[in-house]
């Protein structure tokens, strides 16, 4: 059976249109060091208006 690990994130307002997220490649590069492979993301919370407010990235785990 495959294995697979979630980070969840959350943005983060930058000001009253934007919203910003910086850990996302940090936190892919030490999954990538780890032996696991990036495969994707989920919306987890998505606003009213449709905009995404957090993710989970998910990995799979080497072999």
């Amino acid at each position: 059976m495959k294995k697979y690990e979630y980070v969840s994130l959350s943005y983060s307002a930058s000001n009253m249109v934007m919203a910003s997220m910086n850990q996302h490649r940090e936190i892919i590069d030490q999954y990538a060091q780890k032996g696991y492979t990036y495969i994707g993301m989920i919306p987890t919370e998505i606003s009213a208006n449709g905009c995404i407010r957090k993710i989970d990235l998910i990995f799979e785990a080497g072999k």
